[in-house]
This record gives C-alpha cells, sequence and structure tokens, in this order.
C-alpha cells in the first residue's frame, strides 16, 4: 500500500493570491541553485495548458537529475546516471504533480496534490477525502528542523527581516498571531512496490520531500523582497529565462544555446 502523507505548510505573506508570484520565483531559484554540471533540474516543456475543470493553468515538464545525491544504499543499485521525471499541472491556487516517475524504475512513482489557502491550517480535509487513511505533517517554516546542508543565515525566518514589507523575524506562536498568513496544502502519494525495499525507499522519498518543501518555503519567505513587486507576467519572464540557464548549468543545451546564455537578474 503506498504511503500518504498530508504536509501544511504556513507562510507569513499576502494572500494566495499574491503568493503565487512568490512560489513561481522561488521554485526557479531554488532549481537553478540547486543544479550543477550533470545534477540538478532540466527543465523540458513549460507552457500554457487548460483544463475543463479548473481552467487556465500552465503545464512544465522536468527531468531531475540525482545520481550523487542518493543515499550510499541507494546508490548501489540504481544507475550512475539517472533521472525522476516530473510532469505538473499549476492551476493556482491548484496544483498537481502527477507521473513522477523514474527513468528506470516503472514501478516507483509520485503523486502530489496542492492547495494554497488563505488561513492558518484549520482546514481538516482541504482535499476531502476522509475516508483515505493519511498522516497529517504540520511543516513550520521557522521552527521545523532544517538538513544542515540546506541552512543558510540569510534564510532563517527567525533571524530575516523584510525592508519591504517589514515582516519578520518570526517568533515562537507566530502562527497563531500574525497577518497576513496563508497555508500550502500538500497530499503527498509515494508508491515503490518493490519486496524487500518498499517501506524503506517510501519512508525515504517522503522524508526528502518533507526537507525540499521545508526548504523551499523558507527560502521565498526569505527572498520576498526579491519578488514582491513583481508580476505575474515579468515572473513568468523571470521563470522562462531562469529555466534556460539552469539547462545550461545541468549541461543539457547544445553549445551554442549555453554561449549565449546569461543569469537573469532580479
Amino acid at each position: 500500500m503506498p504511503m500518504k502523507d498530508v504536509y501544511e505548510h504556513f507562510a507569513p505573506t499576502k494572500e494566495n493570491k499574491n503568493y503565487q508570484v512568490g512560489q513561481l520565483y522561488m521554485i526557479s531559484k531554488h532549481s537553478h541553485e540547486q543544479s550543477e554540471k550533470g545534477e540538478g533540474v532540466e527543465v523540458v516543456s513549460n507552457e500554457p495548458y487548460e483544463d475543463p475543470i479548473y481552467g487556465q493553468g500552465q503545464y512544465t515538464e522536468k527531468r531531475i537529475h540525482l545520481s550523487s545525491k542518493l543515499p550510499g544504499w541507494a546508490q548501489a543499485v540504481v544507475p550512475r546516471i539517472f533521472y525522476v521525471t516530473e510532469k505538473a499541472w499549476n492551476y493556482y491556487p491548484h496544483t498537481i504533480t502527477g507521473n513522477l516517475q523514474c527513468s528506470f524504475l516503472p514501478k516507483f512513482s509520485i503523486y502530489i496534490k496542492t492547495k494554497y489557502e488563505d488561513n492558518n491550517g484549520q482546514n481538516d480535509n482541504v482535499f476531502e477525502d476522509d475516508e483515505v487513511e493519511k498522516e497529517v505533517v504540520p511543516l513550520d517554516i521557522a521552527f521545523d528542523e532544517l538538513p544542515e546542508r540546506y541552512y543558510k543565515e540569510s534564510e532563517d525566518p527567525r533571524k530575516f527581516q523584510s525592508w519591504k514589507t517589514q515582516r519578520g523575524p518570526l517568533c515562537e506562536g507566530w502562527r497563531d498571531t500574525f497577518t497576513p498568513i496563508m497555508c500550502s496544502y500538500k497530499l503527498t502519494t509515494v508508491k515503490f512496490e518493490v519486496w524487500g525495499l518498499q517501506t524503506r525507499v517510501e519512508q525515504f522519498v517522503h522524508k526528502a520531500i518533507r526537507d525540499i518543501l521545508l526548504a523551499g518555503h523558507r527560502q521565498a519567505f526569505a527572498w520576498i523582497d526579491e519578488w514582491h513587486d513583481m508580476t505575474l507576467q515579468s515572473v513568468r519572464d523571470y521563470e522562462k529565462n531562469m529555466h534556460h540557464t539552469t539547462n545550461v548549468k545541468v549541461g543539457v543545451l547544445p553549445a551554442e544555446e549555453a554561449k549565449e546564455a546569461e543569469e537573469p537578474s532580479l
């Protein structure tokens, strides 16, 4: 049986309509920072998409190259070079990340549903699936433990203060007193149906997702002065340029294109 977790992230920002800009900015910049030659996030497709239920949105397809980022026990059983394919549909405030599969493991998949709401995590049935067995994992961007490799003092919500919005630093109990506030709810399903490895792999993946989400939302808050004045169109332009630059960094563009690429300015 696949493992299901609901992650709740709390962010001290404007209503979730404004946070769409921050989310897009954070994902693009975070992906670039975490990428290097032969490793990281390759953007294959990023284009408008219309859904009969959710309406206008954006479809993205990415390849996440992460061979050297796996623990030793996992590197022993996977090829030296491999990637995970991520296909996502963003109909903000709803997003769906499905068909997240490994290039050589057909029995491995990750499915994530996300909804952003203007509250501090009070919605106990945001996905209207009370009958589904799952674990709820509240995440506090200021006080939950973050792996040392992700920590930067400049991105610590307990020390950061925005000069544009005057938000921060965050103190104990901020979720109950801070306004404006929003919550990012994520229903995450991990499936790896291989006898002897299923539990270990699924637990490892859930922990990795938890750490990445926590680090990313901390960055979205700490980078608020960089994206606060952006429009949706300007952040889309930034996203497009950053995707190209990141592909160059990973090494998936032809040499002539790589020479023309420049890191987008803030």
